[in-house]
């Protein structure tokens, strides 16, 4: 998805599976493959699409019984021009959202299509008070600030890479992968910076309070909410809580999203 340009469609050729209509760059996964990694790499095969150029958004799923349909929805995040790379491909064009549903969809797509657009302007983040969820388990924290609040950044990252059941953010589709901010304060400010494995950079943001943690925090909530995103705030800290629910943010306890890393 790019919010200059629309969707990027594939125009499927005769020969291929439900040729001659429109879908997004897909096909079947490998063995062992799940349904992110096989749609990322479908998309660098058929339109390619280079690598770090997207971020997953969302996924929905239709199943068939017999075959099921998984359609992932990533944003663009940095420019690029697809390329046809695979025969595979009739053509690849950019296409409105309102347009979308103008062109013979391939059926898959199609039966998708209506979830998906109803959800394109969602766009969930998840601001951690990473005191309070860390300060929750007595596990000797406090003997090395930073390096607990980068262990609880390395565990949102792999939670959010494996997909977010929908049900806990509050929505629909199958899986979610929502930005992260994770807000530290104080000794914990000198964690340190993400190396980019496992997508660990893009997928968690660190912000560094410059002074009081829930100021940061509501200030961060405040900054999501205006741009348009989806805000839900993580901590038990109840004059907190109350803060960010008047700028109109929900709020789940360090206790549920505990539950949710394992």
């Amino acid at each position: 998805m790019d919010a200059e340009r629309g969707v990027l469609l594939q125009h499927r050729v005769g020969w291929s599976h439900f040729g001659g209509t429109w879908g997004v760059p897909g096909g079947a996964l490998h063995e062992g493959e799940g349904p992110l990694a096989g749609a990322l790499r479908e998309a660098q095969e058929e339109a390619g699409i280079p690598d770090g150029a997207v971020r997953a958004r969302f996924a929905s799923l239709l199943d068939l019984g017999i075959w099921s349909y998984t359609t992932v929805v990533a944003d663009v995040v940095e420019q690029f021009d697809p390329v046809i790379s695979d025969p595979e491909s009739l053509a690849l064009a950019w296409v409105p959202v309102d347009e979308v549903d103008q062109r013979p969809l391939h059926p898959g797509f199609g039966s998708a299509w209506p979830m998906l657009r109803s959800l394109l302007t969602v766009r969930p983040v998840i601001v951690v008070d990473a005191a309070n969820v860390v300060g929750s388990v007595p596990d000797g924290w406090w003997k090395d600030r930073p390096g607990a609040a980068m262990r609880l950044r390395d565990r949102l990252s792999s939670w959010v890479a494996g997909g977010v059941p929908p049900n806990e953010l509050g929505l629909d589709a199958y899986r979610w992968f929502p930005r992260v901010s994770l807000v530290v304060e104080g000794e914990a400010r000198a964690i340190s910076e993400a190396d980019g494995r496992h997508g660990v950079r893009d997928r968690v943001e660190v912000v560094r309070a410059d002074a009081s943690g829930d100021d940061a925090i509501v200030d961060e909530t405040r900054r999501l909410l205006s741009g348009g995103a989806r805000a839900l705030v993580v901590t038990s800290d109840r004059g907190l809580r109350t803060r960010v629910e008047e700028l109109g943010a929900e709020v789940h306890s360090a206790g549920w999203l505990l539950g949710l890393l394992g």
